[in-house]
């Protein structure tokens, strides 16, 4: 079963290899055969690619645009998912099993219905083609999932122990930050690192909200394609960063998303 398991993640893996191997490569190389033929002949591997995609301003621009868009999105989620998750969980006030429900309901409106109306929203405001709007537009759609998990996630913890912390004199706020924050940090994680992944990944919001002028990366990888088909010696090291930050997110926090997701099933 080892065996059978590192061979599938070998395999799994093996798009992202020749996607590396081919960013080291000439266009020429390229040209007259696949990445593989580095196996035969390593000394074709070159620094050149990545060189010219540092003088690209349009690609590296776009990387700095992403993080400016992922982080803002991914921060008030959690920030804002966490809050109203604990209300839910375990704050008592009128319509809270009702406001619970439409929050769930939400969670099936696909992000295509709301493209047509949020954009004359935006143009109504002055928030169309700005960094602001596909920040608000991940971050409402991010939040029912938000809410959802980690509300679900606190009204696990046990109630005995908030009821010793307000003995103690704790407020709801400290409450919330000294014992249900800690508590929940698995599941935040986990929430984050869903979140980023998806922020910095997405082409479709991107494209119709954000800075033509200012693209984030899967836009500006999306016009090169469109306009220099053949600059495969910018698309495939710009193509491997873009892809390289979600991994290195992932990894980083591996080791609290797997917490979260274990005590999501025992729970």
């Amino acid at each position: 079963m080892r065996v059978f398991l590192v061979l599938a993640a070998l395999f799994w893996l093996v798009p992202t290899l020749g996607l590396l191997i081919s960013s080291f490569l000439s266009p020429t190389d390229l040209n007259q055969g696949g990445w593989w033929q580095v196996l035969t002949a390593p000394t074709r591997l070159t620094a050149g690619n990545y060189e010219r995609l540092l003088a690209n301003d349009t690609i590296t621009g776009s990387l700095l645009n992403t993080v400016a868009i992922a982080v803002p999105a991914t921060l008030l989620v959690l920030v804002l998912g966490a809050f109203a998750g604990y209300a839910f969980a375990w704050l008592e006030f009128p319509g809270r099993d009702w406001l619970f429900l439409i929050v769930v309901g939400l969670l099936v409106v696909p992000v295509q219905v709301a493209l047509i109306p949020v954009s004359e929203l935006f143009g109504s405001i002055g928030l169309f083609e700005t960094t602001a709007g596909v920040v608000l537009f991940h971050t409402a759609f991010g939040l029912p999932f938000a809410v959802f998990l980690l509300r679900n996630f606190f009204a696990e913890i046990p109630r005995e122990l908030l009821e010793a912390a307000r003995l103690d004199g704790a407020g709801e706020l400290r409450l919330f930050a000294r014992v249900v924050l800690p508590l929940g940090g698995p599941a935040i994680a986990s929430l984050g690192i869903f979140q980023f992944l998806w922020v910095w990944n997405d082409m479709l919001v991107a494209l119709v909200f954000a800075d033509s002028a200012h693209p984030p990366v899967t836009v500006a990888l999306q016009q090169q394609v469109r306009q220099f088909g053949n600059n495969i010696d910018v698309l495939a090291p710009g193509a491997f960063l873009s892809m390289v930050v979600p991994l290195v997110v992932f990894f980083a926090f591996q080791r609290q998303f797997v917490s979260g997701v274990m005590a999501g099933a025992i729970k």
